[in-house]
């Protein structure tokens, strides 16, 4: 783990917060007896350039800001989950979460057949994708797409995600709950101090591509399972990053109510998955997810107050870059891949331009400028340079930043509204 927080880069990074006064700065009304101040966080998916996350949790936390509610999809599902899950809420929880993957070999993820895989590693080299060892695998990689609609089960990832949770005494989603009650008490400086009390959330995106809908978890797990309260909480990450074709989809089994239609007469409200997932057919027996970043990578207005000055930022952090070029379609091969990024991207950038203020409070680090986000072999080296790059983005970030600007702005736009 040193390799990453006593590398020269980080070093400095960690002085320059000292002398540029970055951790005096007020970047919340909300902050407690210690003097921590509290945001909420959403984090972009990315694959493994979410070791760029826990750089810029990392710098966060050494400048004094605690994290309340939080949100994440697929590496970012992986972070917010971790965050949530570790420690009580507003104790730092950067180091835990580094020597949690620090320690992992992420290639074990790719726990598909080796040929496969050296064919993923191919493409990802830049070398040819296609030709003779690509014909030698042709009929395995039919028979196992057809067979499980992806390359690795992704078994090994959800067993050591559940082991790392459990060693944190968190089995169950109620395990989880009560962790998450454990909030320090808070003040209010934007009203004399005043203590306040309020529930943090958590909110993990994924995609179910069985009824077509967004899902939310843990606030829609009571629509796959029985009792959600029994839930490891391992499951809902697991939905979030299966990278279609990369990794099996996550099937859940034996829905509750399966083959039946909710009763019409009854309330939106009193249903639920009307009420959710605006799904009005036949609950079907079982349920595949596939990453939660095809319908929603950056979900920023996880926890978007639509009216009103908020009491503490919410924080973005990007991995990927902006829509800064268009792309060429040359053939099939492309134009899957546009499609694919622009379901991606598209819910997310809608939401941006319609609530411009967010850009003041998203921190781009723009890691796939460098690295690939399937490089499961990244060597240490690689790493420690994605975590560096989180880091040196969030000073930068941070720097910058100006809370009394924005709620300026927000003041602004409900007085034109």
């Amino acid at each position: 783990m040193r390799e990453f927080t006593e590398n020269p880069e980080v070093l400095k990074l960690l002085e320059e917060i000292k002398v540029k006064g970055v951790d005096k700065k007020v970047y919340s009304d909300i902050f407690d007896d210690s003097g921590s101040q509290y945001a909420d966080l959403v984090q972009e998916g990315g694959g493994v350039l979410g070791i760029a996350l826990a750089g810029y949790i990392f710098i966060l936390e050494k400048a004094g800001i605690r994290f309340f509610s939080i949100a994440g999809t697929s590496a970012g599902a992986i972070s917010a989950m971790l965050t949530a899950s570790l420690v009580p809420i507003g104790e730092p929880v950067s180091l835990m979460m580094l020597k949690i993957l620090s320690e992992k070999d992420l290639s074990e993820f790719a726990d598909g057949h080796p040929s496969l895989n050296r064919l993923i590693r191919r493409y990802i080299e830049g070398r040819s994708f296609f030709g003779f060892f690509f014909l030698l695998n042709f009929f395995r990689i039919v028979r196992t797409l057809r067979r499980h609609c992806g390359i690795n089960p992704g078994e090994d990832f959800e067993n050591w995600f559940t082991a790392r949770l459990k060693e944190a005494g968190i089995v169950t989603l109620s395990d989880l709950n009560r962790l998450r009650e454990r909030v320090p008490l808070l003040y209010d400086r934007s009203e004399n101090n005043r203590p306040i009390l309020r529930k943090a959330g958590l909110k993990i995106i994924t995609s179910d591509i069985t009824t077509k809908s967004k899902v939310v978890f843990p606030d829609m797990a009571s629509l796959y399972w029985p009792d959600p309260e029994l839930v490891n909480p391992a499951v809902f990450v697991r939905a979030s990053m299966s990278v279609p074709f990369f990794f099996y989809p996550f099937v859940v089994k034996n829905i509750p109510g399966a083959g039946e239609y909710e009763d019409p007469n009854l309330p939106k409200e009193k249903t639920k998955w009307r009420k959710y997932a605006g799904y009005y057919g036949k609950i079907p027996p079982k349920v595949s997810f596939v990453d939660g970043g095809m319908l929603s990578n950056f979900p920023v207005n996880a926890f978007h107050l639509k009216r009103g000055i908020p009491k503490k930022p919410t924080f973005g952090v990007r991995l990927s870059t902006w829509r800064d070029s268009y792309t060429h379609i040359r053939g099939a091969g492309s134009m899957t891949g546009a499609m694919i990024g622009t379901m991606k991207q598209l819910h997310d950038y809608d939401f941006l331009l319609k609530n411009p203020d967010y850009n003041k409070l998203i921190c781009l680090i723009e890691a796939d400028r460098d690295f690939n986000w399937l490089d499961f072999n990244m060597s240490l080296n690689s790493q420690v340079k994605l975590f560096t790059a989180g880091a040196k983005k969030a000073v930068s970030f941070l720097e910058g930043f100006d809370w009394h600007g924005y709620k300026e702005i927000r003041r602004k736009r409900d007085l034109d509204n």
